[in-house]
């Protein structure tokens, strides 16, 4: 922790600014699937032939449910790979955003809180027994 506490708000500030500067972006991981279908007449089931596809898909979690979207033309793959590309800049930013606000918290002072004019007390118990049978 050898910088200043100065200097680690500006990369905060320095962060922040990127993080609001993002693009689309969307959470997942594309993977590609092909092969052979269940047609033993096609193609795809002689030798040699690499079968179909590939075909594309976005695959990512929705309040704990797996969705698959199907990414049917090129287009939609580039968007796609984009987006999820900008999602994990936003996650490595926000990593990094956390690391130097962790450094912010260890080197600022603590400020002491006065005390009531009572001063502390306990608190009171509970004027019910409990009922046990």
């Amino acid at each position: 922790m050898s910088d200043s506490l100065v200097g680690l708000e500006g990369r905060r500030a320095s962060i922040q600014s990127q993080i609001a500067q993002l693009a689309d972006m969307r959470s997942g991981s594309i993977t590609g699937t092909g092969g052979c279908c269940g047609n033993p007449n096609c193609h795809c089931h002689r030798a040699g032939d690499p079968g179909h596809g590939p075909y594309y898909r976005l695959t990512r979690k929705v309040e704990g449910k797996t969705v698959t979207e199907t990414l049917s033309s090129p287009a939609s793959l580039a968007k796609a790979r984009r987006e999820v590309a900008e999602y994990h800049r936003f996650r490595k930013l926000g990593g990094r955003l956390l690391e130097v606000n962790e450094q912010i918290c260890g080197l600022r002072p603590v400020e002491e809180m006065p005390l009531s004019p009572q001063g502390k007390k306990r608190p009171k118990r509970s004027v019910e027994k409990s009922r046990v049978k």
